[in-house]
């Protein structure tokens, strides 16, 4: 609009990315609105020029995943090659384009949270109306988990996990049992190849189909005209563990658990404003033992001399006078032959 909340037609509108310096240039319609579709997400810049109007810059607008900003300018009256009006400001923190509750995890987030398993699919229950379902069976507990899916079991405003649609660059990414993505493992790596990601959890508009839940949104970073690189490696070892503070017995060895998680990431120009890489590499090693505790014949059973439970006080068992006391039976020779098979 002018000074006078007129419209301006044909006005320019020039939207570069700060990063990669790529310039997307529409032009206001005959009502003077302006649409600019397929953003990645960054941060940007904007400038408005017309016949008879100074030319308008604003900076410092971030523009997040999934997100539809409504931007709104005024051209002063004046002459373009005289006066250029900048103007630091950010986009409105309210959602005006649409209905959706939505909320953003952030690239700093997704890269420097501590995670466990480094599965960025973890921080979605970091938003409000989202949270992890931690009575599922763990993956040792049988074929169970699997008719789940190994990802991260999510309900998002009280939906079932299989209830959620995954989506990395547009593109779903449910698994075979329509739920989240995750390897046997139950992590879903990359976090380093994510620049960020929307969690939305009611209102959102019929782009988002094919659930009856909550939709996450993610997208993969970008290069940039500056190279940027990490290589990294989270070592765990038993060896360097405490025992377990619960162990019946203090002298059993500790558990083996070896795990290493190790990779690299790097992005930059191939043709400096206009065409850019970014590479991921990410691996996990693991191999873990499980403790277990089992019952087996002590040196008294293996004689033949047991304890006396109730149902033998109850039937009058000879020597069966209390649960205290024990009572003598014959241990057949077929049965000895299998005491070898146990530990004392």
């Amino acid at each position: 609009m002018d000074p006078s909340n007129k419209i301006v037609p044909q006005a320019q509108v020039s939207i570069s990315n700060v990063a990669t310096g790529i310039t997307t240039t529409v032009t206001t319609n005959a009502d003077g609105f302006y649409i600019a579709p397929n953003l990645l997400p960054g941060e940007y810049q904007v400038a408005v020029s017309a016949k008879g109007f100074s030319t308008e810059t604003r900076k410092g607008i971030s523009l997040t995943v999934g997100s539809q900003q409504v931007f709104n300018l005024t051209l002063q009256v004046g002459s373009a090659a005289k006066m250029v009006v900048e103007v630091t400001t950010e986009a409105p923190a309210v959602q005006l384009a649409s209905s959706d509750m939505s909320a953003v995890v952030n690239a700093t987030t997704v890269r420097e949270l501590p995670l466990n398993g480094r599965s960025w699919t973890d921080l979605a229950a970091l938003q409000p109306g989202v949270d992890t379902i931690h009575a599922q069976p763990d993956f040792s507990s049988g074929p169970d988990r699997g008719n789940r899916g190994f990802g991260q079991q999510l309900t998002i405003s009280g939906a079932r996990p299989q209830q959620n649609n995954y989506r990395l660059d547009g593109v779903s990414l449910n698994d075979y049992a329509n739920g989240a993505p995750g390897s046997v493992l139950g992590g879903n790596l990359g976090v380093d190849a994510i620049q960020e990601f929307s969690v939305l959890t009611s209102n959102y508009s019929a782009e988002y189909g094919k659930t009856s839940g909550g939709v996450i949104n993610a997208v993969t970073r970008s290069g940039s005209n500056s190279f940027h690189g990490s290589v990294y490696e989270f070592l765990r070892n038993s060896a360097l563990d405490a025992k377990n503070f619960f162990e019946q017995d203090p002298t059993l060895p500790k558990a083996s658990f070896r795990q290493n998680q190790f990779g690299g990431a790097i992005g930059g120009p191939l043709i400096k404003n206009r065409t850019f890489f970014f590479a991921d590499f990410e691996a996990i090693r693991q191999s873990k033992g499980i403790a277990n505790f089992n019952s087996v014949p002590s040196p008294t059973a293996r004689q033949g001399i047991l304890h006396c439970t109730q149902d033998d006080v109850n039937n009058g068992v000879p020597g069966c006078t209390s649960t205290t006391s024990t009572h003598t039976v014959t241990v057949d020779s077929r049965v000895q032959q299998y005491f070898v098979f146990y530990p004392t």
